[in-house]
C-alpha cells in the first residue's frame, strides 16, 4: 500500500501521458500530485518524509522548468537526480556509522542483526544508482533523436515539437526521424512504469532476504521475528 502511495504521482504522469499524449500536461499533473502526496502524508502523520521532500523539490524545479521553458530535457533527467539523491541519503548515515535509513524505516516492524540491515541498506543504494544510470540511457536516447529531427527540419516551430504528430505534412520529409523521436519519448515514459514494477520486485526480494535472518533469530529465540 505504501509503495502505491509513494508512486501514484508517477502512475498519474504515465496515465495522463498516454491518455492525452502530452508530456507537458502530464508533468503539470505530476507536480500537483506530488504536492498532494506531501500534504496527505503531513495530515496523516504530522511529519514530512525525506524521500517525498526530495522528489517534490526536484519535480517542482525540473518540472517547472520543463513547462516554463517548454523543454522536455528537464523532466527527463529528474529520475536520475531523484534516484541518485536517494542513494546518497541511504548511504551517508551508514558511512558515518549511524543506524541505517532502511532500519529506521522498517526496524519497527522486523528484527534482524545489524549486519543484515547494513547489507540490505547497501542493496537499496545499488538499486538507486542503477535506476538513475538506466534513466540516463533513455533520456539521452530521446535527446539525440530530437536533435537529429530538429537538424533535419530547422524551420519547424518549437510548438510542433511539443506534441509530435508524425502524420502531419510538416514531417513529410523526415517522417522516419519523427517516428524515431516519438518512439524514444514513449520508451522513456515506459521506463518510468517499468521502474515501478522493478521496485516492487526489489521490495519483495529484500523482504525474502530479511526473512532468512528473521527465521534464524526465531530459531535461537533471541530476537522476536514477527512482522507487524
Amino acid at each position: 500500500m505504501k509503495l502505491l502511495f509513494d508512486t501514484f504521482p508517477v502512475l498519474l504522469f504515465v496515465g495522463i501521458y498516454y491518455g492525452a499524449g502530452d508530456l507537458f500536461l502530464a508533468t503539470g499533473v505530476a507536480i500537483a500530485a506530488t504536492i498532494l502526496q506531501v500534504a496527505i502524508f503531513w495530515v496523516r502523520h504530522r511529519r514530512l518524509e525525506k524521500m517525498h521532500l526530495i522528489s517534490a523539490a526536484l519535480i517542482l524545479v525540473l518540472g517547472g522548468l520543463t513547462i516554463v521553458l517548454r523543454d522536455k530535457a528537464f523532466i527527463m533527467w529528474k529520475p536520475t537526480l531523484v534516484n541518485w539523491a536517494f542513494a546518497v541519503v541511504f548511504l551517508i548515515p551508514q558511512l558515518l556509522g549511524k543506524k541505517t535509513l532502511f532500519e529506521r524505516m522498517a526496524g519497527h516492524a522486523i528484527k534482524v542483526p545489524d549486519g543484515v540491515w547494513r547489507r540490505a541498506n547497501l542493496m537499496w543504494v545499488a538499486f538507486f544508482l542503477f535506476a538513475g544510470a538506466a534513466n540516463i540511457y533513455f533520456a539521452r536516447d530521446y535527446q539525440a533523436a530530437e536533435a537529429e529531427l530538429a537538424a533535419a527540419l530547422p524551420g519547424l516551430s518549437a510548438q510542433t515539437f511539443e506534441k509530435l504528430e508524425c502524420d502531419k505534412a510538416e514531417f513529410a520529409n523526415a517522417r522516419a526521424l519523427c517516428n524515431k523521436t516519438s518512439h524514444s519519448e514513449q520508451s522513456w515514459v515506459n521506463f518510468k512504469l517499468i521502474l515501478i514494477g522493478l521496485t516492487f520486485v526489489y521490495v519483495l526480494g529484500i523482504g525474502v532476504y530479511l526473512s532468512r535472518y528473521m527465521k534464524q533469530e526465531d530459531d535461537t529465540d533471541s530476537v522476536p521475528s514477527e512482522e507487524s
